[in-house]
């Protein structure tokens, strides 16, 4: 029997958000989630249009998140979740309030303004009866997947090298002082918190690379620069990384972030070399994954191709050759919180973002900027 249709409220995604909508399809892709309410701006008015937008019944687009929580708990047809898509400033105080009310939470990426604030809602959710999930979109890839099978399965032989980036140029002009909202509050430290592109891009690149690779980031040595004239933030990241293999040494591994390389998009790439073989994965070209041996020979293995393993098909819409991109990756984040949900537990196997990858994220933003700032050579990533 199908399992019921999860209702959900927004928080934030009202008049000119990018990530909103993006929540709202990826969210109802499935069927697995409806969108009935939400608090989508802190301004009344704008909250109202913002669920006319959605197409919300007007009695349930609310002036606040608390407002939009306290009503819909009296409802019988309440909502049973929240998804938080609003600026980082407001992420730990929405999550915290909502799983105090015991609903289920799908929060963006950083979990929290702060490392200490994200360690207050860990405990919290430690004790609650929803669920914390984090977007960290590009987990739901299907090559991401079966890329992270291939490394745990020794394909590639003992990891040697991880190089990821992730490059974009949309700030390489002072954009803030245009207006723009999506600049503006990104480069605002008490909106977006004490990082500015390695908060925003940079923490999905370290992401990537640990769920990968399947091993933790343990050392780091950061160097972050601003570079556009009256930035408060950084939009320019170098970092050095060593991942925990159990040896002494550690894997080493190279993370460069940016927001000001001029005229890149969404230039997020994973390369990981092992004694075997290399993988090649980038977001831009999602739906194929490179794998370079080490007798010359390259395969490449296309998404909905017959020889993925089981977690990329389970990942896996359409057949093979029709594309798949980043509102399907997405989805599946959705889906995977769907199904943990109903089962009343987070998957054992890490395979969907939640408290360990939000505590994790803000440990790397506060180390490497604190490491730069100071210039002290390596440092422990301590969570």
């Amino acid at each position: 029997m199908p399992s019921p249709v999860l209702r959900l409220g927004l928080i934030g995604g009202g008049p000119g958000s990018f990530i909103g909508p993006v929540h709202r399809m990826a969210a109802e892709l499935d069927g697995r989630f409806r969108l009935v309410a939400g608090a989508f701006s802190s301004d009344p008015e704008r909250s109202r249009q913002g669920g006319a937008s959605y197409g919300v019944d007007p009695d349930r687009a609310y002036p606040s998140y608390a407002a939009m929580i306290a009503a819909e708990r009296e409802r019988a047809d309440g909502i049973d979740a929240v998804a938080i898509v609003t600026p980082n400033h407001v992420h730990g105080p929405a999550s915290t309030h909502a799983l105090r009310a015991g609903l289920h939470v799908m929060c963006d990426k950083p979990a929290a303004l702060s490392l200490a604030e994200m360690r207050d809602l860990a405990d919290v959710a430690a004790g609650a009866r929803g669920l914390y999930a984090l977007t960290h979109t590009y987990t739901g890839y299907p090559l991401v997947r079966e890329a992270r099978a291939l490394v745990a399965a020794g394909r590639i032989g003992r990891l040697r090298k991880v190089v990821v980036e992730y490059s974009q140029g949309w700030l390489s002009t002072p954009l803030e002082t245009t207006g723009l909202k999506q600049a503006g509050w990104r480069t605002d430290p008490s909106r977006s918190g004490a990082g500015g592109c390695i908060g925003d891009i940079g923490v999905h690149a370290f992401n990537l690379a640990e769920f990968v690779t399947g091993k933790p980031v343990a050392r780091l040595c950061a160097d972050l620069s601003t570079l556009v004239p009256g930035r408060r933030l950084d939009d320019d990241c170098n970092i050095l990384l060593r991942f925990d293999d159990g040896t002494p040494a550690g894997v080493p591994g190279v993370l460069h972030a940016s927001q000001i390389a001029a005229g890149d998009r969404n230039g997020l790439r994973l390369r990981v070399f092992g004694t075997e073989a290399g993988i090649d994965w980038s977001q831009e070209t999602p739906n194929t994954l490179t794998i370079n041996g080490l007798d010359g020979r390259t395969e490449v293995l296309h998404a909905g191709g017959g020889a993925l393993g089981a977690a990329a098909r389970a990942a896996t819409r359409l057949p093979i050759g029709h594309p798949e991109g980043y509102i399907e990756a997405f989805a599946n984040l959705y889906r995977d919180f769907a199904a943990a949900i109903h089962a009343g537990r987070m998957p054992p196997d890490g395979a969907l973002p939640g408290v360990d990858a939000g505590l994790r994220g803000m440990a790397f933003i506060e180390t490497a900027v604190a490491n730069s700032a100071t210039g002290g050579g390596w440092v422990q990533l301590a969570v």
